[in-house]
């Protein structure tokens, strides 16, 4: 399973999220698709969704688009709003209906999801776009508060919950494993749960209690 990051470069993340490093002062950030680099630092806080669509997208087919080109498919169908200055979004249902309607992708969403229910849809075979705390960097601590950023379950392992976190600082972070129970403490109880193979564009993406916003910013 590949790990893509929602920041251009890996190895800058932990000055980002713990050091008051500037996103878009990253010498690689024309590899996102970025029209500028302006524009890149103004969204790549909010591409935690991004990086899990490109990588069920390269899991699936071995290549993918960039995080704008997807960023600007998912705007189109209105998986993000821009309110002035702040942005919203990823906004479940619209993304659900891209995913599905362009990437050919079955996503059923979860506003409300035990975390039993995550781990039923990981041993069905599917990956969940789970909302976590972005802390979950750090599993030794409790976090303030869950939900907020997502992270993607791709799996179980020895009685673990495999995920790539895009916001990942160290590679371990990244590419992670955690007892269900403890994945459970950052866990905000809501999720997109996607078949990582093509859905043969039979039916529409479905939604099962629907919560309208996953992630707001994630550093």
């Amino acid at each position: 399973m590949p790990v893509v990051t929602q920041y251009a470069s890996p190895d800058l993340i932990d000055r980002i999220a713990y050091h008051q490093h500037d996103p878009a002062d990253d010498p690689a950030w024309t590899t996102t698709g970025a029209p500028s680099q302006r524009t890149y630092g103004r969204w790549c806080r909010h591409m935690c969704g991004m990086a899990c669509l490109r990588m069920v997208l390269l899991h699936r087919d071995g290549q993918a688009p960039n995080l704008f080109q997807l960023l600007a498919g998912a705007r189109r169908y209105g998986a993000y709003v821009r309110q002035d200055d702040e942005i919203r979004g990823l906004i479940y249902r619209p993304f659900a209906t891209y995913v599905h309607e362009t990437h050919d992708l079955s996503a059923d969403v979860h506003g409300e999801m035990a975390l039993h229910h995550l781990v039923q849809e990981l041993r069905a075979g599917r990956m969940v776009m789970a909302s976590v705390s972005k802390e979950i960097r750090h599993p030794e601590h409790d976090p303030e508060r869950r939900g907020g950023h997502l992270v993607l379950a791709i799996g179980l392992r020895d009685g673990e919950i495999v995920f790539r976190n895009p916001s990942g600082h160290t590679p371990e972070a990244r590419s992670a494993a955690l007892p269900t129970d403890r994945f459970g403490a950052f866990f905000g109880g809501r999720g997109i749960a996607i078949a990582p193979h093509r859905a043969g564009r039979r039916g529409a993406a479905r939604t099962a209690a629907a919560h309208p916003v996953a992630s707001r910013t994630t550093t």
